[in-house]
């Protein structure tokens, strides 16, 4: 069976996620937080990690956006999972004996209509979906039902009393299949994600995004978000339909923009086509404003499942 690192218990929307990206033959490795799960495909204790990274009600999740352009972490995969969330009970249980409901605080934001449709029921925030679920069917609990994923309340032998509690049917999340070693891929049909910074100065925003604009490059998500310890200060992240290895060219059309470190996809020397290593990003005490670039992991295959597509999205 092939280890697949998560964050959060088995039966976590992560490892829905694991399965529909890797098959089902999967073993999953418990992680307690994302830094954890990052160490165990470093250490060798899982060969895949499987992350979120953006939910379209609730937003990214940052602290994995940056953890992602470690060195030695490359992207490989990508998988949407809708989010359809059911209340799960030890078996025998009505919704009339409920008063105590657990789960992750951002499960329970999402299922506010259930909450209003019943407001005898208490909303209690626990570390994560399947482990609510988990320590529910364990006896541990001090509440009667939690909000998970269907995948836990099977794993861990729950009832099912209601399911689709989330209040919007548009509730996908983006994993991403992490790992080590990059895999061969073909020059197209293929996603990139990268990371820099810029200067502040009138247009260097637009500078930017013309190198990209000047290879026909798709530019499908673009984020900005605060550096930590660089007040005032903006990573951008952006992923974009090409192969890394448009970088020839494109480093050339860097010259002269006023960048520090040239912001495009460059091929790592030493045979790995495509595959790229991370430039220094926030480093502790690197000068104000620098412009640098982050380049992610991987060149990766998007999602093409057909729960993926933009129409169910």
């Amino acid at each position: 069976m092939t280890r697949v690192a998560i964050q959060g218990a088995s039966g976590a929307f992560s490892h829905a996620a694991a399965i529909k990206a890797l098959g089902s033959d999967v073993e999953i490795v418990e992680c307690r937080t994302s830094e954890a799960l990052f160490n165990a495909v470093l250490d060798g204790v899982a060969l895949y990690g499987v992350v979120p990274i953006e939910n379209t009600l609730a937003g990214s999740v940052q602290r994995n956006m940056d953890l992602l352009f470690l060195p030695e972490i490359h992207i490989i995969a990508e998988a949407r999972i809708r989010i359809r969330l059911c209340l799960a009970v030890q078996p025998g249980r009505s919704i009339k004996e409920v008063r105590r409901v657990a789960s992750h605080p951002v499960a329970l934001q999402q299922c506010h209509g259930f909450f209003s449709r019943n407001p005898q029921i208490e909303a209690i925030t626990a570390f994560d979906t399947a482990g609510s679920v988990r320590d529910l069917m364990a006896g541990d609990a001090d509440y009667d039902a939690a909000i998970g994923s269907e995948l836990a309340a099977s794993l861990y032998g729950a009832d099912v009393l209601e399911q689709n509690l989330e209040d919007h049917e548009q509730n996908f999340t983006r994993f991403l299949t992490i790992a080590r070693d990059p895999i061969d891929l073909p020059e197209e049909g293929v996603k990139t994600s990268i990371a820099f910074t810029i200067q502040h100065r009138p247009g260097a925003l637009h500078k930017a995004l013309l190198v990209i604009a000047g290879h026909n490059v798709d530019l499908t998500r673009t984020e900005s978000c605060p550096i930590a310890g660089r007040p005032r200060e903006y990573r951008l992240y952006a992923d974009l339909r090409a192969h890394s290895i448009i970088n020839q060219s494109a480093r050339s059309r860097c010259a002269g923009n006023g960048y520090d470190r040239d912001p495009c996809p460059r091929t790592v020397p030493g045979g790995a086509r495509g595959y790229l290593r991370s430039s220094p990003v926030a480093r502790p005490g690197s000068a104000p404003h620098q412009s640098t670039c982050c380049i992610a992991k991987g060149t990766f295959p998007p999602c093409r499942q057909s729960g993926c597509k933009s129409s169910e999205q």
